[in-house]
């Protein structure tokens, strides 16, 4: 069976390239020329993939996000002319799970599709994701935060992250590293997101518990550390 891709694009030349690159690589492509339209095709078939313009008639691309953040976690990569790391930062926070700027290399974007591909949908994505340490549980397959017995509201990629350290307890990521492992993309000056981010988990997870800590290794990066005892 193949894998669906529903690209919400305006522009029907970039529509069409993205669809012959899209079907080279084994994909039936969907295209929806606004965003209203491209929430209502979500909802009908639910594809494995949605490649979405933020400039859109109708719904602009950052309200079609917030639609399907609402009940899917579907891969979503942000295509846009809007080049602005505030404008990156923005999808990235919002949940989306890459960022690439228009014009762009095919060849690039392949990559960061197949990269996204399997951090959502390879062999390691059908285990269990939950983990749990004193007074917290973090768990990816219902995307749920629990601090004290209570559920947290957090953003997906706050989750992740947070996640991704506690996976590896004491172990130090750099920021790149994180980048990298739980955003997917490596592009110099953006490192700044992982500190907002590790920023709101504190806020979250302030006091708590005197088990672990989501904790700065001052120049090189952040760890989630776990306490003996």
């Amino acid at each position: 069976m193949s894998k669906k891709a529903l690209v919400i694009e305006d522009d029907m030349n970039i529509a069409d390239l993205l669809r012959l690159y899209l079907e080279k690589d084994g994909f039936e492509v969907f295209r929806a020329a606004d965003g209203g339209e491209g929430v209502e095709m979500f909802r009908s078939f639910s594809p494995d993939l949605v490649l979405l313009d933020i400039m859109l008639p109708v719904m602009d691309g950052w309200s079609v996000l917030h639609e399907i953040r609402k009940d899917s976690q579907t891969p979503v990569i942000m295509l846009t002319a809007k080049s602005e790391t505030p404008d990156k930062v923005n999808g990235l926070e919002q949940g989306a799970d890459d960022y690439i700027t228009k014009p762009f290399e095919v060849k690039e974007l392949l990559a960061r599709i197949h990269a996204v591909m399997r951090r959502s949908g390879g062999p390691e994505a059908k285990k269990s994701k939950r983990l749990e340490f004193e007074k917290l549980v973090a768990d990816l397959d219902s995307y749920e935060l629990i601090v004290d017995g209570k559920r947290v509201d957090t953003p997906p990629k706050e989750l992740e992250l947070l996640f991704h350290l506690a996976s590896s307890p004491n172990r130090v990521f750099t920021r790149n590293q994180l980048l990298d492992e739980v955003w997917g993309f490596d592009y110099f000056g953006d490192s700044r997101t992982v500190d907002v981010h590790v920023k709101r988990l504190r806020e979250k997870l302030e006091g708590v518990s005197d088990r672990w800590c989501v904790k700065t290794v001052w120049g090189v990066g952040y760890k989630f550390e776990l306490l003996e005892g």
